[in-house]
């Protein structure tokens, strides 16, 4: 295929250069009904790319194909069998997925350190969880993709599984066995659904971890956003094999989507694929020089450590790293990841993604360059020596494994959609939870719906709340009370 191509992107200059008239939504037509202060801030491009995808960048019956055709270049470029394009965010490729496998009651092994979207399938779609448990690094507090070992224990226990999900990259960039849990699937011949939502880059450099096409998984969900040049919820979903039905993944996704697709979310998609495709060679392996570099700069600060494969790699670790995921370990300093990171954007405007009770986060991608990577590393040189101005870190309770793996009760759609009450959370250990409590980011649920609560998930996340953890979910998010099942029941 000519992936110098980019339908989308073509089929909006056409519509430009032929001068079409809407009198269709969006309201604004073309940017002419938009306020001039809106304008000013978004500017005029952003309006005229803003249209329908029918009776707009294609005709009444899609006669020209374009999404189809910008689909199956994207499909080209990886070399999966079908690709679908989603504006809605993986959130949603990876609930079409969930439900093209599995239904009501029936079963699904999933790992445990899913996004809270996993979570969110489960709830709508009646899915029974079968949880795999995570690798858990006690020493540094943090998991890593479950085993494939795990998942062949859970096979054996629940032989009436649908399919198994992992999370991989997970997004401390930890990677699972992809090809070992695609085996140990289709041996049983149900499909492999990974949550690559952190490895859309994976498919075009040599250097990176395998992705989850080449390693054999059926479905495979990737945020183009995250770790690519697409929009905010720009995301695809591969398919391979037929072990899932075209058809059924399209239907799912259908059930779920927006009938009002943003045409900016695909334009982006479609520009990147091409990106990729002519480019990606040559933009990750500069982004993969530059982290080399990084980590080794980061390392020699005093007081700072970046987790490298020699922490994350191994006999009961992750199989591969993203090395792109620049981990900063501040355990040596006085104060937490929570404080280090306001404390970059407040006195270097300069924005970490993941935040924890010892870690800061920042993510390379092949848009970063000697600017972007000398403030970070200045950033982090000036954060060191203000360590005396930040305040100490509050103690928190993290919880042995044991801690933190909670009883699944109920279903958790039976849970979340019961009846309720909220009760001091001293008061909630011991019953049934009835919503999800995520730390975010990332946005592993530490607790979620039908999950009895203990002492140990408790206190964690209060004192998680007070030292500057964000638990976005909660009805409560200062965590004083938490939702709870009214009856708390076992399931069948």
């Amino acid at each position: 295929m000519d992936h110098s191509e980019a339908p989308v992107l073509d089929a909006l200059a056409a519509y430009r250069a032929e001068d079409q008239l809407p009198f269709t939504p969006p309201g604004h037509k073309q940017g002419r009904g938009a306020d001039p202060r809106v304008l000013e801030v978004l500017g005029e491009a952003v309006f005229h790319a803003d249209m329908l995808a029918v009776s707009g960048l294609d005709d009444r019956t899609m006669s020209g194909k374009v999404i189809e055709r910008a689909e199956e270049l994207m499909a080209d470029a990886v070399g999966a069998d079908h690709t679908f394009f989603s504006t809605c965010g993986s959130s949603l490729s990876v609930k079409a997925a969930m439900l093209s496998v599995a239904g009501p009651h029936q079963k699904l092994l999933i790992g445990r350190d899913v996004h809270k979207s996993v979570v969110s399938g489960l709830i709508l779609a009646g899915i029974r969880p079968v949880w795999v448990d995570p690798q858990w690094d006690a020493g540094l507090h943090l998991a890593h993709p479950p085993a494939a070992d795990a998942f062949r224990a859970a096979f054996e226990e629940h032989p009436d599984a649908r399919g198994a999900l992992v999370t991989s990259p997970t997004p401390y960039g930890a990677c699972a066995d992809v090809g070992a849990l695609a085996e140990l699937c289709h041996e049983r011949g149900v499909p492999l659904i990974v949550d690559e939502a952190w490895g859309a880059h994976l498919p075009f450099h040599p250097d990176l971890p395998t992705w989850a096409m080449d390693a054999g998984a059926d479905v495979c969900v990737t945020s183009v956003h995250k770790m690519g040049s697409g929009l905010e919820q720009g995301s695809v979903f591969h398919l391979q094999g037929d072990l899932v039905a075209k058809d059924a993944l399209a239907a799912r996704a259908d059930l779920l989507d927006t009938t009002s697709p943003s045409v900016l979310v695909f334009a982006a998609l479609d520009g990147w694929r091409r990106q990729m495709m002519e480019h990606g060679r040559a933009l990750l392996g500069d982004a993969l020089s530059r982290a080399h570099r990084v980590r080794a700069a980061v390392d020699g600060i005093e007081g700072l450590h970046v987790h490298g494969r020699a922490d994350f790699c191994g006999d009961g670790l992750a199989a591969d790293m993203d090395p792109l995921q620049i981990y900063v370990d501040l355990s040596a300093l006085p104060f937490n990841g929570y404080a280090a990171a306001d404390w970059m954007r407040r006195n270097h405007r300069v924005n970490l993604h993941t935040s924890d009770h010892r870690r800061v986060n920042a993510q390379l991608t092949h848009a970063d360059d000697d600017t972007t990577e000398r403030r970070l590393l200045d950033g982090l040189r000036d954060l060191v020596a203000h360590a005396d101005d930040l305040p100490p870190a509050p103690k928190i309770r993290v919880p042995a494994p044991g801690g933190l793996r909670l009883r699944q009760a109920t279903l958790p759609r039976d849970a979340f959609f019961g009846d309720v009450e909220e009760v001091p959370a001293d008061r909630a250990v011991g019953r049934v939870c009835a919503e999800m409590l995520t730390p975010y980011p990332p946005g592993v649920p530490a607790a979620l719906p039908g999950e009895v609560l203990d002492r140990d998930v408790v206190d964690y996340l209060r004192d998680g709340v007070r030292a500057g953890m964000l638990v976005p979910d909660a009805a409560d998010s200062t965590l004083a009370t938490i939702r709870v099942s009214v009856r708390d029941v076992d399931a069948d």
